[in-house]
């Protein structure tokens, strides 16, 4: 059986999808075919096609890695989060927190109850939505 996390992923992949076909039939022109290209990659980027691996809280924090991102699928913050990262993204720690009760739990923890994500820890210090500049910035050190 799917993951919690899983299901959503192609659920909210199927919004997008779905979106970008709506856009092309309410509006058949220049513009609606670029918006439809839009959706449709934004819809590749919410599937588990090309889902950054993830692991749970606890092999996060033997990792020993200064840089962890606490993610759930199909949050818009965290997929501009990947997409500003690009490959940089990669040398960070991904958590899915429908993934890890612990995840979400330590989530909740520093966030006032809400699973507000992405929150990233850096060298220790909780980060709530930060810019990906500072991400960026933390994984290039």
């Amino acid at each position: 059986m799917a993951s919690r996390s899983r299901k959503a992923q192609w659920v909210n992949a199927g919004v997008y999808a779905a979106l970008a076909v709506v856009q092309l039939g309410l509006n058949p022109g220049g513009v609606a075919i670029v918006i439809a290209v839009v959706l449709l990659g934004v819809a590749a980027a919410a599937s588990p096609l090309f889902k950054r691996k993830s692991v749970s809280r606890d092999e996060a924090l033997a990792s020993g890695n200064d840089v962890v991102i606490y993610h759930r699928p199909g949050c818009t913050f965290c997929i501009r989060m990947k997409a500003m990262l690009g490959l940089a993204g990669t040398k960070a720690t991904w958590v899915d927190i429908w993934d890890d009760q612990a995840a979400a739990k330590f989530v909740r923890s520093v966030n006032d109850g809400n699973e507000t994500v992405p929150t990233v820890v850096i060298d220790g210090t909780a980060h709530t939505n930060p810019a990906p500049s500072l991400v960026r910035d933390a994984l290039a050190a």
